[in-house]
């Protein structure tokens, strides 16, 4: 702690601390008045002085004092930095739409097959899904017949196994199989056709289930698509 005395105030005496920022800045802090009069520093209770009257410049202000320049140079703050430029949005390339928009077909494709398809028995409609464990399963039974089993035993969804009949696991099995080739017929045209396209806004109008263009679609996907229509291929 040291005394401060104003050049030209010497009876009023100021408790403060003592910094040196630079060769040039002198920081001052405590309960004093901030004046450009200049100072001389000294101990408490000692006749020591230092001179400090040629820091006459407040530097600037800080928080509890001041700081005193004895070279006239003030204190400016450096400019706040520019912002930094908004990125520009990454725009794919057609390339990439299209890439993006067979992946979600390719999804959709798979979706729609394991969620199964309903089959029309004797006793009842009842619906069986078709993941890859099911087809395996359910295609699996086609060796039984030919071994010549005449009750299989299978489930429907959420349904305890029980045995079917040649003929029901006959439909169960061309029902689920014309599904499969079915989408996945329908899901390879779309494909194609998608490669086709010229424009990333109609890529991205494409939604699996939409109508293909004639020309776009295999001689195996007219086939089933007549036969449907012709109430003979339903899924």
């Amino acid at each position: 702690m040291l005394h401060l005395v104003y050049v030209g105030e010497k009876e009023k005496k100021y408790a403060v601390d003592f910094t040196q920022v630079s060769e040039h800045v002198m920081q001052i802090t405590g309960d004093f008045p901030i004046k450009g009069n200049g100072f001389i520093l000294s101990r408490i209770n000692c006749e020591d002085e230092w001179d400090y009257t040629g820091f006459k410049t407040i530097y600037r202000n800080i928080e509890g004092g001041a700081q005193f320049s004895d070279d006239g140079s003030v204190y400016v703050a450096p400019p706040e930095p520019e912002p930094a430029p908004e990125p520009e949005p990454y725009v794919p390339t057609l390339e990439e739409v299209k890439e993006i928009k067979l992946q979600e077909i390719a999804m959709e494709c798979e979706q729609a097959i394991y969620f199964g398809v309903d089959v029309v028995l004797p006793g009842g409609t009842e619906h069986f899904s078709l993941t890859e464990k099911d087809q395996i399963n359910l295609f699996g039974k086609q060796a039984q017949m030919v071994a010549g089993a005449e009750r299989f035993e299978y489930h429907q969804d959420g349904h305890p196994c029980r045995y079917y009949t040649k003929e029901e696991i006959q439909m169960i099995v061309e029902t689920a199989l014309g599904y499969v080739t079915y989408h996945t017929t329908y899901c390879n045209a779309l494909n194609v056709w998608i490669r086709t396209l010229e424009d990333a806004d109609t890529v991205n109008s494409v939604v699996y289930g939409c109508d293909i263009p004639t020309e776009y679609q295999s001689e195996v996907l007219r086939d089933i698509l007549a036969q449907r229509e012709a109430g003979n291929g339903e899924e």
